[in-house]
């Protein structure tokens, strides 16, 4: 595997890695959606380092009828506008609506939305990719795919508890932003 200064494709979970996670339910709706403080300028900062970042996403509550594609697709264009006209950019979002009992191959931790990514972006390579999430869920997806695996917590807990999916902490993306960064400009001298 190579190192993850050498990444050139980035994945991100949404909820709870870019936008704040609604804690009793799910995002309905633009009014809900609300960025992590950072995470506007930590996607300026990722799109002068990666060639493709996309964001792969579990959204069930369209599933559960809660929420409607044509909702998801609306805060999902939302999201975009706010990022690029902050200097960032999303080349593409994957979602899985289907249940957790519904058992979808496009299911985090499964890997469907990662092999959507490779067939719509073949320059993609697993190896020379990242996963960052909030969720174990979101780490086994980038493990089963090879990617290195970056875990957003205030704690050390997760990561003390499965070493073998976590290969990097932060407590959030502007914090792994710097230093992805910083590694990047350090193996380029």
């Amino acid at each position: 595997m190579r190192t993850i200064q050498q990444s050139r494709t980035l994945f991100l979970d949404r909820d709870g890695v870019i936008n704040v996670r609604n804690m009793h339910g799910y995002i309905r709706n633009v009014s809900e959606f609300e960025f992590i403080d950072g995470v506007l300028e930590a996607m300026k900062i990722f799109a002068s380092l990666f060639d493709t970042i996309v964001v792969v996403t579990n959204q069930q509550g369209i599933g559960k009828k809660i929420m409607s594609e044509d909702e998801f697709a609306e805060i999902s264009k939302h999201m975009c506008e706010q990022i690029s006209q902050n200097g960032g950019r999303i080349d593409a979002i994957y979602h899985c609506p289907h249940l957790t009992k519904d058992n979808s191959f496009d299911r985090k931790p499964s890997v469907g939305m990662g092999l959507k990514a490779r067939k719509q972006f073949p320059q993609i390579r697993f190896k020379d990719s990242i996963m960052v999430g909030d969720s174990l869920s979101d780490l086994v997806f980038g493990k089963r795919l090879g990617m290195h695996t970056v875990h957003l917590s205030e704690t050390n807990e997760e990561t003390r508890n499965h070493p073998d999916r976590i290969d990097y902490r932060f407590t959030d993306l502007l914090e792994f932003a710097k230093y992805i960064k910083y590694e990047k400009d350090k193996t380029n001298k």
